[in-house]
């Protein structure tokens, strides 16, 4: 079963849309629709915005038996090749809020884990480039970094490129990758960039987000096909 992450019901509706719901089942908070989209089985959610809401659902997703696991959505841009509209496909993702500096670990680092960023599967990664490449998206596999924070500062937009060295940002990807690393479950990233997280942030986003969003479900329908 491949289990579909977005945010917000626009990132998820018209996957729902177009399936064929065998079964609907409520959890915290969230609806998992199970069924067929494209040959595939699938669960799709809405988990809400924030690490801990996309944790949640990615723990349940896993729990339900998720054999892979795909987060989709839009995104702030981070590099200055990266525009609104291009994809950025993980390579790894790490929380860029969390701070345990003062005990010696690195910024970024979950204390007391083994590794410092998630990696995502290369299959997986391989799949969405194909996906872009075949219907003439441009797409970038960078770090995916997120945070409980939407960001529209350029001060701090260059604190977290300059040492994440990110792609984009957003506000759940690594709380799901983090969640997929625990459970041993593959996953990627497929972001869409409304923004570019900088001081117009807030404006770029409300222009693009309908259209990118779109545009971010239709990638993981051509990503299905392809797995």
């Amino acid at each position: 079963m491949i289990g579909i992450i977005g945010a917000m019901d626009e990132e998820v509706d018209s996957l729902v849309g177009k399936m064929d719901i065998l079964e609907t089942d409520e959890r915290a908070g969230m609806r998992f629709c199970r069924g067929r989209l494209l040959g595939r089985t699938v669960c799709v959610v809405r988990s809400g915005i924030g690490k801990v809401n996309a944790a949640v659902c990615a723990q349940i997703l896993c729990d339900k038996g998720a054999d892979v696991i795909i987060n989709t959505g839009i995104a702030g841009g981070m590099q200055s090749f990266i525009r609104i509209g291009d994809v950025v496909i993980s390579s790894d993702a790490v929380q860029h809020d969390m701070d345990a500096v003062g005990f010696g670990y690195p910024l970024g680092q979950i204390p007391r884990m083994e590794v410092f960023s998630f990696t995502a599967d290369q299959r997986l990664i391989s799949a969405a480039k194909e996906a872009c490449e075949a219907t003439g998206r441009r797409c970038h596999v960078g770090r995916v970094v997120s945070g409980d924070q939407f960001i529209s500062d350029k001060t701090r937009k260059k604190f977290i490129r300059d040492n994440f060295q990110a792609y984009c940002t957003e506000m759940e990807g690594a709380a799901i990758a983090q969640v997929a690393y625990l459970n041993n479950v593959p996953f990627v990233i497929l972001r869409v960039i409304s923004d570019n997280a900088d001081d117009v942030a807030v404006d770029d986003d409300l222009t693009y987000e309908s259209n990118e969003i779109k545009n971010s479900a239709d990638l993981v329908a051509d990503l299905l096909e392809r797995l």
